[in-house]
C-alpha cells in the first residue's frame, strides 16, 4: 500500500500550488511570476525562416510582435532593398483550410522543425501543409489551391519535385506523387499494406536520435525517388495509454530499447511514374545497423551511408541507381563512437565535404572523386578545411559558385558562435558575425546575404538581415524587459574534479550577502549534446531562475565533463561511465561555489533537472547525501529504458543478462533507489513518447518497498516537453512549491 507519509505531502502539495500561484502574482514587471517563466517576455520572434531559391526573397511566419505583419501572416523581405512586405495574411491563409491540428501533430512539428510551407523552384509559389492539407500558393495572384488532403497530420512530408511540376507526400506509410495541378490523379508509388513496413517514413528513434527528417529524395533530373523502407515488424512496441475517456485507448509506439531489434531498413530507387523498386544492397547487418542518411550524387548516382550499431564505424557508399552496383569510397570510425551529426554535402566537379571529429574536434573535410564514373575509384581527402581547438557546429550552407562554405563554429569561445567563411581551396577563412553572444545564422542560396538571430547573456534576441561583408539591418527586435529586482546573474569559471579541466557554468543570486543565508538548487543538464548548455545567450529559462532567485534561492547550472561543444575527449570522458564523472565534476563545482560565495547555504542544497538532467537529479540524490531536496522532470530511471541508439552510443549493448557490475546496472539511478537522500519530486507525461512513464513507475516502487516518502506530478496525455501554459504553469508552481516547502528554514 501507498506509504502513508507520501499520501499526506500529495495532499498537501495539491492544496498549496494555487496559493503559491496567487502569491507571485504581481503588476511589477521587474518581479518575474510563474505566468513570466513560461512565456517569451521578450516577444514570440518570427518562425519558419526560409530563402527562396533564387536569393532574393527571404520568407517567415509573423509572431505577436512584429512591426510588418501580424500573427500568421507570411513575411517577405527583399534581400537587395530589404524592403520588408506581407506575402499572404493569416487571413488569407485560413481560408484556404479549416482542418486543426491536434495536440500531438502540433507538438511533433514545433519539436521537429518542420516548417508549414516550402518554396517551388521557381521562386513563385508555395507549397503550404495545413495538418497535412496540401495548398498550391500563387505568389503574385495571392490565392490558394488545394492540391490533395494526405490526412497525415504532420507526417506527410510533402516535397516539390525539383521541376515543381509534382508534390510527393506521405501517407498510411506509402510514398504518393501527384500533379501540382489540382485536376491531377494522385499515384501511389508503393502499395504495402503492412503496418511495420515504413516507405519513405520516418520512424520515432531514427527522427528523435540521428536527426534524421525525411527518408525520401528526388533526382535531380525529377525522374526518380530514392527512400528508405523501414521494417520495424521485430521492434518490440510500448503502449502508450490514455486514460482520460471513459474507455481507454493506447498508442502502440514502435520503439527499440538496448539490445532490440532495429528496424530493418534499405534503400530503394523507384520511377516517379510507378513500377517496381529496385533496392540497393550493401553490407549491413539487418535490425542492426543504421542507414542515417542517404541522397543522390547525380541523377544517375545514389549515396548511402552506414553506421554500424555500435556506431564506431560510418562506410559511405555509392550506388548505381539502375544496376544496383556498388562501391565503398569512404570509412571514418572511433574507438569509442562516432558524433554523427551531419548530412554529407555533394558539390560539382567530384567533391563533398563531411564533418569529423578524428582529430579530436569537429571539422571539415573536402574529398574528391571521379565525377564522370563516381564508382571507378575511392574518394580521396583533397585537404581538411577547417583546424584548431574548436567546434565546427553546421555548415550553414555551400555556395557553389564562389566556392565558399558557411559553417558556424565555437572558435574563440565554447560559450560563443559565429558565422565563418572559408574557401574550398582552403584560403581566405573570415568570420561574418560580430558582436559577443551567439548567432543562429541562414545563409542565402547565393551566399551574399544571411540572417543573424543575436542574444547575449544581457541582450535579448535581434534578428538581422545582413550582406556578406557589409553592415546588417535588424528586422526584429525584442520588446524592451525590465530587469528582475534583487537578482543577479553571471557566468563562472571553475574547474573540474581532475584538477585542471576547466567548466563553465551560469549562477543566478538573490543580491542579500548575509552568510549562508541563501539555499543553493543545481539545475545542470550534463548529458552528451552537440553544444554546450551553457551559452552567452538569451535563454527563456533564465526567467525561472530569477523567479527562484526571488523567492530567495540561488540557481546554479555548469557543463561537467561528458557534454558537448568542447571536443571529442571532453565528451567521451563519459563513455561507459554515465554519471560518476558528471557527479563528482559537480561536488567539486559546489564546493568552489560554496567557498567563492560565503551567502550560500552547504546545508540547504537542491537540485532539478528534465530530461536526461532529470536522471541526472536522481543520480545525485541516490549517490550524495547532501541534496536536500531535488526535482525529476521526465527523467530516464533505468537506461535499458531508452531508446537504442542513443544509449548504446555511450554505454555499448547490454549484456543479456543484468549483472551487478555492468554499466547499465551501475549508472541506473533505479539501481541505488533505496538509496535515496533528500525529499523528491517525480513529474511526468503519460503520453510521453520519448521517456515513457515506465521509468517514472519502474522508480517510485523501490521507494515504496523502502518506505521513502516521495511526491508524483503527472501530466495526463502531455508528451516529453509538457507544453501549454496550464500544464506548464502547473509544473513550473509544483517546483517551486517542492523547494519552497523542503529548503527553506
Amino acid at each position: 500500500m501507498p506509504n502513508p507519509l507520501h499520501a499526506a505531502a500529495l495532499l498537501l502539495c495539491l492544496s498549496t500550488t494555487s496559493a503559491i500561484a496567487q502569491t507571485t502574482a504581481t503588476t511589477d514587471p521587474a518581479i518575474r511570476t510563474i505566468a513570466d517563466a513560461n512565456k517569451d517576455l521578450t516577444g514570440t520572434p518570427p518562425h519558419g525562416t526560409e530563402w527562396s531559391p533564387d536569393g532574393k526573397l527571404l520568407t517567415y511566419i509573423a509572431s505577436d510582435y512584429d512591426t510588418t505583419g501580424k500573427a500568421g501572416d507570411i513575411v517577405q523581405i527583399d534581400a537587395a532593398t530589404g524592403h520588408a512586405s506581407v506575402l499572404a495574411t493569416a487571413e488569407q491563409l485560413s481560408k484556404l483550410t479549416s482542418a486543426n491540428v491536434n495536440e500531438k501533430d502540433a507538438d511533433h512539428r514545433a519539436r521537429y522543425g518542420m516548417s508549414a510551407y516550402i518554396w517551388a523552384a521557381d521562386s513563385k509559389h508555395l507549397l503550404l501543409d495545413n495538418g497535412g492539407r496540401l495548398w498550391l500558393y500563387d505568389i503574385a495572384a495571392g490565392k490558394g489551391t488545394l492540391i490533395v488532403d494526405t490526412h497525415e497530420g504532420s507526417g506527410d512530408d510533402p516535397k516539390f519535385s525539383p521541376d515543381a511540376t509534382t508534390v510527393s507526400y506521405l501517407h498510411n506509410h506509402n510514398l504518393y506523387v501527384h500533379p501540382v495541378a489540382a485536376t491531377g490523379k494522385e499515384t501511389p508509388l508503393t502499395h504495402d499494406t503492412a503496418d511495420t513496413l515504413l516507405n519513405g517514413e520516418v520512424d520515432w528513434v531514427y527522427l528523435e536520435e540521428l536527426d534524421v527528417r525525411s527518408n525520401y529524395f528526388w533526382s535531380p533530373d525529377s525522374k526518380s525517388i530514392a527512400y528508405l523502407q523501414m521494417d520495424e515488424a521485430k521492434v518490440p512496441q510500448y503502449p502508450i495509454t490514455d486514460w482520460i475517456p471513459t474507455h481507454a485507448t493506447i498508442d502502440n509506439q514502435r520503439y527499440p530499447q538496448p539490445g532490440d531489434p532495429n528496424p530493418a531498413v534499405r534503400v530503394g530507387v523507384i520511377s516517379a511514374k510507378g513500377g517496381n523498386t529496385r533496392f540497393i544492397e550493401v553490407p549491413f547487418s539487418a535490425n542492426n545497423d543504421y542507414i542515417p542518411r542517404f541522397g543522390w550524387v547525380d541523377a544517375n548516382t545514389i549515396y548511402i551511408e552506414t553506421l554500424t550499431r555500435d556506431q564506431q564505424h560510418l562506410n559511405l557508399y555509392f550506388a548505381d541507381a539502375h544496376s544496383g552496383k556498388t562501391r565503398l569510397v569512404f570509412t571514418d570510425t572511433d574507438s569509442k563512437y562516432l558524433d554523427f551529426s551531419t548530412d554529407l554535402n555533394i558539390l560539382p566537379h567530384g567533391r563533398f565535404v563531411i564533418m569529423s571529429w578524428r582529430d579530436g574536434h569537429s571539422h571539415l573535410y573536402l574529398y574528391s572523386f571521379n565525377e564522370h564514373h563516381p564508382l571507378d575509384a575511392d574518394a580521396t581527402l583533397t585537404r581538411q578545411l577547417t583546424q584548431g581547438d574548436f567546434e565546427v557546429e553546421s555548415i550553414d550552407r555551400i555556395d557553389e559558385k564562389s566556392e565558399t562554405v558557411f559553417f558556424v563554429s565555437n572558435q574563440g569561445s565554447p560559450l560563443e558562435d559565429n558565422l565563418w567563411s572559408i574557401k574550398l581551396d582552403g584560403t581566405g577563412k573570415q568570420q561574418l558575425t560580430t558582436g559577443e553572444g551567439t548567432h543562429g545564422t541562414r545563409t542565402s542560396p547565393d551566399g551574399t546575404h544571411f540572417t543573424d538571430y543575436y542574444s547575449n547573456a544581457k541582450t535579448p534576441p535581434v534578428i538581422s538581415l545582413c550582406t556578406v561583408g557589409q553592415a546588417c539591418t535588424p528586422y526584429w527586435k525584442s520588446k524592451p524587459i525590465v530587469p528582475a529586482t534583487g537578482v543577479t546573474s553571471t557566468i563562472v569559471t571553475v574547474t573540474a574534479a581532475d584538477g585542471s579541466t576547466k567548466l563553465y557554468g551560469h549562477l543566478t543570486l538573490p543580491t542579500t550577502t548575509t552568510p549562508a543565508s541563501i539555499p543553493l538548487i543545481l539545475n545542470p543538464y550534463n548529458g552528451p549534446t552537440p553544444t554546450s548548455s551553457i551559452r552567452n545567450s538569451w535563454g527563456s529559462s533564465d526567467v525561472f531562475n530569477e523567479l527562484l532567485a526571488q523567492h530567495g534561492f540561488a540557481v546554479l547550472d555548469v557543463d561537467s565533463r561528458g557534454t558537448g561543444g568542447r571536443g571529442r575527449d571532453f565528451q567521451q570522458a563519459a563513455y561507459r561511465n554515465f554519471g560518476p564523472v558528471q557527479l563528482s565534476d559537480q561536488l567539486a563545482v559546489l564546493d568552489q561555489i560554496l567557498t567563492r560565495y560565503p551567502q550560500l547555504d552547504s546545508k540547504r542544497i537542491g537540485w532539478w533537472g528534465w530530461s536526461w538532467g532529470g536522471t541526472f537529479t536522481l543520480y545525485a540524490m541516490t549517490h550524495s547525501d547532501r541534496i536536500r531536496a531535488g526535482a525529476a522532470v521526465a527523467p530516464v530511471t533505468d537506461w535499458r529504458n531508452y531508446d537504442s541508439i542513443y544509449t548504446e552510443r555511450y554505454l555499448g549493448i547490454p549484456p543479456a543478462k543484468p549483472d551487478a557490475n555492468d554499466v547499465y546496472t551501475i549508472d541506473s539511478p533505479i539501481t541505488n533507489a533505496a538509496k535515496l537522500k533528500g525529499r523528491l519530486l517525480i513529474a511526468q507525461g503519460t503520453g510521453d513518447d520519448n521517456v515513457h512513464m515506465a521509468n517514472t513507475i519502474q522508480f517510485i516502487q523501490p521507494l515504496i518497498d523502502a518506505g521513502i516518502p516521495y511526491d508524483l506530478q503527472l501530466f495526463p496525455r502531455k508528451t516529453h516537453s509538457i507544453a501549454g501554459p496550464t500544464a506548464r504553469d502547473e509544473l513550473f508552481n509544483r517546483i517551486l512549491w517542492h523547494f519552497e516547502t523542503y529548503l527553506k528554514p
